[in-house]
């Protein structure tokens, strides 16, 4: 008998961060042979970086998890799936029904949102458990944005994108593109789409604290003392409005101008200056700019974000793009018009409008957001006794012992959880401390559609992804995990025959395929839409893209408002309506700490302060077990000013102590004029030396967490989202 050797090549989108590039992969048997851009996807038209390589690597990669574990005394031993689930959901009703709901917390990881099957099942485990102890990445990333967009649109997932391939001025604040290849901001080949930019004639000026990659191709970049984002702000609209200030076709629709334009009055350019760093002049020139020119924006990401004002930086970002005529206009901040569209609830699975304050965190008070709790008090309320201390936590692709401020306290907390249980293909920095790991299977394993990232999209377009294997027999999906918990866990509180468990079972057979193909139906592209490939032109379905592999072009942004606006209580009296509250009371409120932090007359103590930096080669920490991905000179270094280099009588490579509050940590210097002086620079995801990871690759290039030094006190009192940028740190040369 002769063997038959099968040759395919697959299309699919990638999986690895948020640009959704679309790959060509070609596979001989259960082997993949090449992965490289698809130049006939019409979002990403054959772009892509490093990382695609690494789908490849973690399917194969022999540390990945292929079946359920338990952790015991001699080591991690095999659990069949069934006594594996059956023993989680035991355990997470036994904590519940001895010591209340929110003894029980949840954390899910970015990834999450990479995964269909867990942006539609996993919300309801969090639904079943019933605790308000839920923590995500968020918390650590996006939320001030969220929150801005909740007070100023009335959604929290109505969040302004960049129209990059149509604007002519790029005002980018805390954002490294070129390196994320877009954050909030889905844009494959975005140093292509920057080139343009100034090709046409137009300009990108970056505000950073480090001369970033994106910053070295802009046309202008300001250094900025880390932290001080929101001042510069709102010096920028002290000159906006003096220059005279316009709102364009979105004025019917914009309450509160007079308060917006006082409290940024309270704050000119030379009052700022000093605490900043830019001088005044220069600030000017910026306004000027943005002024004179009709396709112009302003965008800020995760530097914007994780610092001690996050929540005013975001809202003043929008708020200057709205009254510099900038938002929902071509070339400028606009809204994507996605295909399956999260502001609308199919069948309770949608995203919800979001909340605020509800409720706030046991121990220190943070407030709630979006159902959630601010991540840097899961530890805390581990640790700290009393009623409604967490007892139990599952974990979600996530592995925030690397990711969430002040990690080693992290740890310690987990290592004395009653119960812990993570959804995780590793043993990674934190699922070590799990009783039961629940592996699902490979990326390459399961179909794929970007859910939330259509949302952010530069470009609308849509894209179905196949899976290209097979799943092995008895494995699972993450929906399928999510699915199975959801169900036992409400049999046992409920019993089996209960409404929830019926709604369980209907929802299993429906499964996320389904869910897709009702979306793309019932969306805005799901009757009569021109562009697609078929004859009948009867709209988007499930099976319209499975006839364009490549995927489907839907056009530019176009504009959203007000039809985008949800209808929400007025400012005053009235019925419901559609409007935009420049000025939200929340944020006014909070700029008197910003005053104090920053008094007017006084400069910036010369302070040494810490930020983090993202790499082309890695987003998540896992990343950094594929060997290809980490090849290379070491990449874990701190980035030093010559400056501050030359009194400590560093050279490259010399060993530093960098030392916070809440720990220290020893690592190699890189001495550049990309960073200002007064700020040093660690890269965020290391730190894999901890004992009982399985990361063989990752152990070899431990490196030092840079979360080992972020302190989980610093946050931005008015989101609760993690100071993660501006840490006071103390660094000495190691003898």
């Amino acid at each position: 008998m002769t063997d038959v050797t099968t040759q395919r090549v697959h299309f699919r989108t990638c999986t690895l961060c948020e640009a959704m590039c679309g790959l060509r992969i070609e596979t001989r048997d259960e082997e993949v042979r090449d992965i490289r851009g698809d130049p006939d996807d019409p979002f990403s038209r054959g772009h892509v970086c490093p990382k695609a390589a690494a789908l490849a690597d973690l399917h194969t990669d022999p540390d990945r998890l292929r079946a359920p574990v338990r952790r015991t005394a001699g080591g991690w031993e095999a659990v069949p799936w069934e006594a594996a689930l059956d023993e989680v959901a035991d355990r997470l009703h036994a904590t519940q029904t001895a010591h209340g709901l929110d003894a029980v917390a949840v954390y899910l990881g970015n990834p999450n949102v990479h995964n269909l099957g867990a942006m539609v099942f996993a919300p309801l485990i969090l639904r079943g458990l019933r605790t308000k102890n839920r923590f995500s990445a968020t918390s650590v990333d996006q939320l001030p944005h969220m929150l801005a967009s909740y007070l100023m649109f009335g959604h929290q997932l109505l969040l302004p994108v960049p129209d990059i391939d149509r604007t002519d001025y790029a005002l980018v604040l805390g954002a490294n593109p070129i390196v994320s290849n877009g954050s909030l901001m889905s844009a494959p080949g975005i140093r292509d789409r920057l080139s343009r930019v100034r090709a046409r004639g137009g300009r990108i000026v970056v505000v950073d604290p480090r001369c970033s990659e994106t910053a070295r191709v802009a046309d202008r970049h300001l250094f900025i003392r880390p932290g001080t984002d929101a001042l510069f702000l709102l010096s920028l609209l002290e000159v906006v409005f003096e220059r005279g200030a316009r709102l364009g076709r979105l004025a019917p629709l914009c309450e509160r101008l007079a308060e917006l334009r006082a409290a940024a009055a309270a704050f000119p350019p030379e009052r700022t200056a000093p605490h900043t760093g830019i001088a005044p002049d220069a600030l000017r020139t910026v306004a000027a700019e943005l002024l004179a020119t009709r396709a112009a924006l302003v965008y800020g990401r995760v530097g914007a974000c994780t610092q001690e004002f996050g929540g005013l930086t975001a809202w003043l970002i929008d708020a200057l793009d709205l009254v510099t005529g900038h938002l929902d206009e071509p070339g400028c901040m606009m809204f994507a018009k996605p295909a399956v569209d999260p502001l609308v609830e199919l069948g309770g699975l949608g995203v919800g409008r979001g909340s605020y304050r509800r409720w706030h965190s046991r121990v220190r008070g943070l407030p709630e957001f979006g159902g959630e709790l601010p991540v840097a008090a899961l530890a805390e309320e581990v640790l700290t006794p009393g009623d409604g201390r967490v007892r139990a936590l599952i974990t979600m692709a996530g592995n925030p012992v690397l990711s969430t401020p002040n990690g080693r306290q992290l740890d310690r907390a987990l290592r004395s959880l009653d119960f812990m249980v993570s959804v995780d293909c590793y043993v990674n920095e934190t699922t070590r401390h799990a009783h039961l790991i629940l592996p699902p299977v490979s990326p390459l394993e399961r179909p794929h559609y970007d859910l939330a990232l259509h949302l952010l999209a530069v470009r609308n377009t849509a894209k179905w992804s196949p899976p290209l294997f097979d799943p092995p027999a008895g494995s699972k999906d993450d929906w399928q995990i999510a699915i199975a918990l959801h169900r036992r866990l409400m049999a046992r509180r409920y019993g089996r025959r209960s409404a929830e468990a019926l709604k369980a079972s209907l929802l299993e057979r429906l499964g996320p395929e389904r869910v897709v193909d009702l979306g793309l139906r019932l969306g805005p592209y799901g009757r009569g839409c021109g562009a697609l490939p078929s004859r009948r032109r009867r709209g988007l379905s499930l099976r319209a893209l499975r006839d364009a592999p490549h995927g489907v072009d839907l056009g530019p942004l176009v504009r959203a408002l007000p039809g985008r606006l949800p209808k929400r209580p007025p400012l005053g009296p009235g019925k419901p309506r559609r409007y935009i509250d420049l000025a939200p009371q929340p944020m006014l409120d909070d700029l008197r700490r910003l005053a104090a932090r920053y008094p007017d007359g006084q400069r910036a103590e010369p302070t040494t302060v810490l930020i983090g930096r993202r790499q082309l080669r890695s987003n998540n920490s896992w990343m950094h077990n594929s060997a290809r991905l980490m090849r290379g000179a070491d990449r874990c270094t701190l980035l030093v000013h010559p400056d501050d280099a030359a009194p400590l009588g560093l050279n490259d490579a010399d060993a530093v102590e960098i030392r916070s509050r809440v720990g220290a940590v020893v690592a190699p210097v890189q001495i550049t004029r990309d960073i200002m002086p007064g700020v040093v620079s660690l890269p965020h995801g290391f730190g894999h030396e901890r004992d009982g990871a399985r990361l063989r690759v990752a152990r070899a290039h431990a490196g030092v967490s840079v979360n080992d030094l972020t302190d989980d006190a610093m946050v931005d009192a008015l989101s609760g989202n993690a100071a993660l940028s501006g840490v006071p740190v103390e660094v000495r040369r190691r003898s």
